[in-house]
Parts: structure tokens; sequence; C-alpha cells
């Protein structure tokens, strides 16, 4: 979806830190791990921030802090406060919730793929706390992205 997006609007797309993170370790992430998770998707944040910042204009991105937070306190019970501050403090201004109404496909990364519902329920409460605009997106891949359009559009269009 952030690649169609990105793509739509001819904007660069902050990729997703973590995958390759954890594709490099087999899958596998220990506690320790996550401040350089967040760190790294801070430094791809703020790289293309900077592109943004001289150019003007949209900044796409896959995932953010947010995520990291969410899983950390799922896989771990907590989370360093240092990220969930940094989280808070860049804060997107909207957020796109795809929810569950697709089959979940397994990746040789991500898993809980029978525990959908339970983390589905983490993301919309932590979306929702972080008091960011939220736009929900259902439906096959064409609708969603219609839908993501609608949102970035009406954020975009001068009030």
């Amino acid at each position: 979806m952030a690649a169609d997006l990105a793509r739509h609007y001819d904007v660069p797309l902050v990729p997703e830190f973590v995958r390759g993170f954890a594709e490099a370790r087999g899958g596998v992430i220990e506690f320790s791990d996550h401040g350089p998770i967040a760190r790294g998707q801070m430094s791809l944040e703020d790289e293309y921030s900077e592109y943004i910042a001289k150019n003007g204009g949209l900044l796409v991105q896959d995932t953010d802090l947010l995520s990291t937070v969410v899983y950390c306190r799922h896989y771990f019970g907590r989370c360093p406060e240092w990220i969930e501050a940094a989280a808070a403090a860049r804060r997107p201004d909207l957020y796109l919730l795809c929810e569950i109404d697709v089959p979940w496909i397994a990746d040789g990364v991500r898993d809980r793929g029978d525990r959908r519902e339970e983390m589905q329920t983490l993301f919309r409460d932590e979306v929702r706390a972080s008091e960011v605009r939220v736009v929900t997106l259902n439906g096959d891949h064409a609708t969603r992205l219609a839908t993501a359009v609608a949102a970035i559009d009406a954020l975009l269009r001068p009030s």
C-alpha cells in the first residue's frame, strides 16, 4: 500500500527499517534490539524528511515508531521510555490503519497470523491514543488505495 501511494503521488517512500533488521537475524528479535531498530527507523525518517524539507510536499512512510512501541510491548511487556517519547514526538499528520479483512500471508518475518485480531486491537488502540487523524482501510487493494488517496487528498487540500 505504501509503495503504491508513493508512486501515486510521485514522492519518496520511507521504508520499514525493522524488516531488513529482522531478516538479517532470521526473524528473531530480542528486547535489546529495539534501540537499534528505533534509531534505524528514525535515521531513515530523518533522511527522507530532509528531502521533503528541501523540496516541499508529502512523505509516505511504510511504518513509524508507533509500530516499534506496539511490538516491543507485545513481545516483551514493556518498551524503553525514550522510544515511546520519540514515537510521540514524531507523530505523522495521518495514520492509515489497514484492517485484517484480507488473508494473512506468511513472509518469513511476519508472525502471529493466528493472533491477528489481538495484534490489530493493539494497533487500533495505540493509533487512537496517538490523537492523530486515523483512516481505516478495508476491502480489496483497489478499495483500500482509493480510500487512502481520498484521505491524503483531503489532508493536502487547503482549508
